[in-house]
């Protein structure tokens, strides 16, 4: 038995969860999340607490049960708190601005770089930091993976776009050759 997958979900009083048609269906105040429940699994809504069960003990339906479990709290979580994702901008002259709608980065490119985001996605800036909001968690990990690849962080000086909190590895640059003997002109 999956111990993940037989731990029930609490409801919060805020929010409704119903299961229809081999999906489940999440309300809370921060909006509406869907989630398709595959046909191995059982998902069961009594006195307040979400119940997840598999039909049979194969492998497919194993490695459903726990995950079903995770992504149906992931959902009761972000209606009701949001899912957040900090980057921050390390370098001379990088800075990001909100637009209409958009963000504009420029992190050493010639030009700005304009990023759109998905619907049901906020973004906020403040001096070298991006937080994306919203209420998916997968989709506030997507998109921050997507901003974080317009310039991932090199290796040498550390520059780039980065999570909060990211450590970079750095690495040594070239060495320098001090005191082999060798003369330029003789």
């Amino acid at each position: 038995m999956s111990r993940v997958g037989a731990q029930p979900i609490e409801i919060p009083e805020e929010v409704s969860v119903s299961v229809d048609d081999g999906r489940i269906k999440v309300k809370g105040p921060k909006g509406e999340l869907v989630q398709l429940v595959p046909p191995e699994i059982k998902v069961e809504v009594k006195q307040n607490k979400v119940i997840v069960k598999r039909l049979n003990d194969e492998k497919k339906p194993k490695s459903l049960h726990g995950l079903m479990r995770t992504l149906i709290f992931n959902m009761i979580k972000g209606v009701t708190q949001g899912w957040s994702k900090e980057l921050e901008l390390v370098g001379v002259g990088f800075r990001a601005t909100l637009g209409k709608e958009k963000l504009f980065l420029n992190v050493g490119f010639s030009q700005p770089v304009e990023f759109d985001p998905p619907l049901g996605i906020r973004l906020d800036v403040t001096k070298n930091k991006i937080t994306v909001l919203g209420i998916d968690k997968a989709l506030v990990g997507q998109v921050a993976a997507q901003i974080r690849a317009i310039k991932k962080p090199e290796p040498y000086k550390g520059k780039g776009i980065r999570y909060v909190g990211e450590r970079v590895r750095r690495k040594p640059g070239k060495a320098a050759k001090i005191g082999t003997g060798v003369s330029g002109g003789a």
